[in-house]
């Protein structure tokens, strides 16, 4: 029974990195605008909330344009890892 859990388990390992190496560049890109931007806003004392909208939206939309090709690589890499590994479990 443990050497069944034990391909399960590196298996959801690798599934959570996976998902990290996929949301971290949206998810730092969007931070570090909206980090900057609030910078911005406290040094001029605008408190506009939809201002930081429109700037993030703009750079989550770049990063997936330069980046969704080795995002998406990476997801199917994986998947056919799952397959591969469900196929080989059903023998």
């Amino acid at each position: 029974m443990e050497s069944e859990v034990m391909p399960l388990l590196a298996l959801a390992d690798r599934m959570l990195w996976i998902t990290a190496l996929v949301a971290a560049p949206v998810l730092i890109a969007s931070l570090a605008v909206g980090l900057l931007i609030g910078l911005i806003q406290a040094a001029t004392s605008v408190n506009e909330q939809t201002l930081t909208f429109v700037p993030k939206l703009a750079i989550t939309a770049l990063v997936l344009v330069l980046l969704g090709g080795a995002m998406m690589g990476l997801v199917v890499e994986f998947a056919q890892e799952i397959f591969t590994e469900i196929a080989q479990v059903s023998r």
